[in-house]
């Protein structure tokens, strides 16, 4: 019996040791946590901005509102209109008992899913907002080197 003991009171020690270290290895994910891939946006380009900014990818906000990156805004809005309305909570009729009306409440509503998914709207609506101006930019450019003699 006492052999048993201090053979569990050792795993129990190094169960807690390894604990520990884990929790000192990664305290950002512990404290709050990032989303995937911001850890790897550590280049000052815009995209690796808007990463660090929005707490997500493009690609991750594509596949959340399940669009491809040639489809256009009126695609990501249809999109997300109908994953709003899947997952907002639905009207209770009049006269539902009060205990119908907290199981009608909630059932199929997420608030999780649906702040995933405004934030993944606005992602995109940031990366499509960055790419306009920079083709504004390339314009005005160009049309500089246009206008000045050689």
């Amino acid at each position: 019996m006492i052999i048993g003991g201090r053979i569990f009171g050792k795993a129990l020690y190094e169960a807690g040791r390894q604990a520990y270290k884990n929790a000192q290895h990664r305290p950002v994910l512990a404290a709050g946590g990032e989303a995937a891939g911001v850890q790897n946006a550590t280049s000052m380009s815009l995209t690796d901005k808007l990463t660090r900014e929005h707490k997500m990818t493009a690609d991750e906000a594509r596949m959340i509102l399940n669009v491809g990156k040639d489809e256009g805004i009126e695609a990501m809005m249809k999109h997300f209109d109908h994953l709003v309305k899947a997952n907002s909570p639905k009207p209770i009729p009049e006269g539902t008992s009060p205990a119908a009306a907290a199981r009608l409440q909630q059932q199929h509503t997420s608030l999780y899913l649906l702040a995933k998914v405004v934030r993944a709207r606005e992602r995109l609506e940031a990366e499509m907002v960055a790419a306009a101006e920079e083709q504004l930019i390339g314009k005005e450019q160009a049309s500089h080197t246009k206008d000045t003699p050689p």
